[in-house]
């Protein structure tokens, strides 16, 4: 066993390989093809030596097994791959050392030089992305997201986060240079791969930093801006390469370990705020330009005449009096855009005021056009299975549970999840517990702005759409009440002035829950008190409330009549 003797001899396999020049012969009688894959004993070879089988004695390069294409694959496995040995990469200055740290293995040619990476991804499976040399990529055993991310604990000063995993091993290489350790440095797939982020976005948020070394080209400056919408913004930073180097693997050639460890050091926070000149204008202007109005549903049509619906990347604010009909009013429009918005586009619920069980309850409700709450006998499951696979059945509608969600301040985290995950239009119902629960150790209107400066980041970070509900501030001695059916001023909101200032749109409603009338008491009367996109304000058409089916009614004379009628119903039962 050990120096080859004979190089490019035929294989001893005369039935499933006609190689003629793939085995090579070892100095103890030992053989392998690098054709066929397969060892060849000293008997099989006819050599007068003592039988070695494959098992208990492999030559130096033969326990390697190299698949030579991605056709071949299958014919390895994630535990053959362990079985692997690692190697330093000398032509890109990394050492054996890291490559052993983070697992990576390599497979050889049958001129005995590396042919194959294998970079294990081992967080949540357990696979290995495959290079074979030069670029051509595949994957064996489970597909993974994050290169390095099990190695390292959540916390911690400093994380890397760099597009590929030559270049972690780069970073890796110049800590361990300098420090003789190796500090958090991960890697996603890919500059398309971005997404991935999100799943271990508790994680990276956990270091007080979070560098993005994506490449310094144009696909890595696009993977960047998306890394930089997952990331929390006050951990951010961003490198700056030299002018002539394209990734981090360039620098560690060109400047040597000590390059890459300035430009960590010189990483700068990341702000959202720029210049702007001729061309970037142009580009927004391009885009705002080509920014979708969604209508309000019929039910409340009234608004849209003013308001010309809603747009992403603003705050409507509904504002009415105790039981005026928000959540209903919400509902309806939660409704109506399950119909008319994108398949992919998801929208997210925090009704701070009910459980996620009552929620979805009214909402499957509504959608059977039942008004649950005056039936005298409780709905089975079976009744209500229809109306919750009409809401629910294709897992657009995401229900935040706020249990804990409000004491530990992470309620602005849970609204960026529901953003990054595909929900373009989020309900909040409503700010003033969110508020009375405090902001980063802040209260009262401190807390509320810093709430509301949140909220605006949000949306436009991400581009969604929030529906807000205010409170109001009680009625003063000489004003009748909303419960009467006042319709609320702008001044009447509770709290801070930054919720009328940031909203975009305010709506007011109002009915009189104490009108004689059955009739007036379940009419609905609106106004737009503000619209940043038109201008427009004042009172608008409302709307009836139908008792027996719990839905809202645009205010026609045909519906009035069905109105008076539905409502005779339910009362001379």
């Amino acid at each position: 066993m050990g120096k080859i003797v004979l190089k490019n001899q035929p294989c001893l396999d005369k039935v499933d390989c006609c190689s003629s020049d793939a085995r090579q012969v070892y100095e103890d009688g030992t053989s392998f093809c690098f054709s066929c894959k397969r060892f060849f004993t000293t008997k099989e070879g006819e050599v007068d030596s003592t039988e070695i089988g494959f098992k208990t004695n492999v030559p130096s390069v033969s326990n390697l097994k190299p698949p030579t294409s991605s056709k071949q694959s299958s014919k390895v496995d994630v535990a053959d791959i362990e079985n692997y040995i690692s190697r330093g990469f000398k032509e890109r200055d990394i050492t054996r050392v890291v490559t052993e740290f983070f697992g990576v293995k390599v497979s050889f040619d049958s001129n005995g030089e590396i042919d194959t990476h294998y970079y294990p991804y081992n967080f949540g499976g357990k696979g290995y992305k495959t290079r074979k040399l030069p670029k051509t990529f595949f994957w064996i055993g489970d597909t993974g997201t994050l290169f390095g991310r099990e190695k390292f604990q959540a916390g911690g000063k400093r994380l890397i986060i760099t597009e590929g995993e030559i270049d972690a091993l780069s970073v890796a290489t110049a800590y361990q240079d300098e420090y003789s350790k190796i500090y958090p440095v991960v890697s996603i797939k890919s500059a398309s791969s971005v997404k991935d982020l999100v799943e271990h976005r508790e994680w990276i948020n956990s270091f007080k930093e979070v560098v993005i070394m994506f490449d310094n080209d144009k696909a890595g400056k696009e993977a960047q801006s998306e890394a930089l919408k997952i990331i929390d913004i006050k951990r951010a930073r961003v490198v700056q390469y030299p002018d002539n180097c394209k990734d981090a693997n360039d620098v560690l050639l060109k400047y040597g370990s000590t390059g890459i460890n300035r430009m960590i050091w010189d990483s700068q926070p990341w702000s959202p705020v720029g210049i702007m000149r001729r061309d970037q204008l142009w580009n927004a202007l391009t885009t705002y330009n080509e920014l979708k109005s969604i209508p309000f549903p019929p039910c409340i049509d009234g608004i849209n005449q003013k308001t010309k619906g809603r747009r992403r990347g603003e705050i409507t604010l509904f504002i009415s009096g105790t039981g005026s009909g928000k959540s209903t009013m919400l509902r309806e429009d939660m409704l109506w855009l399950l119909d008319t918005i994108d398949k992919e586009e998801k929208i997210g619920i925090i009704s701070l005021e009910e459980s996620p069980p009552e929620t979805t309850r009214k909402l499957c409700g509504m959608a059977l056009n039942r008004n649950l709450a005056i039936e005298d006998e409780p709905a089975t499951l079976d009744e209500l299975k229809p109306g919750f696979d009409k809401v629910f059945g294709d897992d657009r509608v995401i229900v935040l549970d706020h249990q804990g969600s409000l004491a530990d301040g992470n309620l602005v985290a849970q609204l960026e999840y529901m953003a990054l995950i595909g929900c373009t239009h989020i309900y909040i119902d409503h700010i003033t517990i969110l508020v009375s629960e405090g902001a980063d150790g802040l209260t009262g209107n401190d807390a509320t702005d810093k709430i509301m400066n949140d909220l605006l980041r949000l949306i436009k970070r991400h581009n969604v759409w929030i529906g807000l509900v205010s409170h109001l501030r009680k009625a003063q001695n000489n004003q009748k009440s909303f419960e009467e059916g006042r319709i609320p001023a702008i001044d009447d909101i509770r709290g801070s002035g930054a919720i009328k200032q940031i909203s975009m749109d305010i709506i007011a409603f109002a009915r009189n829950m104490i009108a004689e009338d059955e009739n007036d008491r379940n009419t609905i009367r609106m106004r737009v008190l503000k619209c940043r996109y038109t201008g427009l304000t004042g009172d608008v058409a409302g709307s009836y409330y139908n008792i027996s089916t719990g839905r809202l009614s645009a205010i026609t004379e045909k519906v009035v009549e069905e109105f008076v009628d539905e409502t005779m119903k339910v009362f001379n039962k």
